[in-house]
């Protein structure tokens, strides 16, 4: 299997913490050389392992936002 490289270009934001460290981000990231993309996953202390995620373009997280806009929580 080839190597997957990516690289964290901007840390948004936790959105949870499990017991052992691992942490599930908002994040941009660069995967193998591509222009960055919004992406969630989880990631361990040192950001070396990662759990499986999903990647969004602009425009797809603009539409995220919407959706979760509309949601009522209460």
């Amino acid at each position: 299997m080839a190597e997957i490289k990516y690289e964290i270009t901007k840390e948004i934001g936790v959105i949870a913490e499990t017991p052992k460290g691992w942490t599930k981000e908002l994040n941009m990231v660069a995967w193998n050389n591509y222009p960055p993309k919004y992406d969630i996953r989880e990631w361990d202390p040192e950001h070396i392992k990662m759990g499986k995620g999903v990647t969004f373009n602009l425009e797809e997280i603009k539409k995220l936002r919407d959706l979760l806009n509309s949601l009522d929580l209460d």
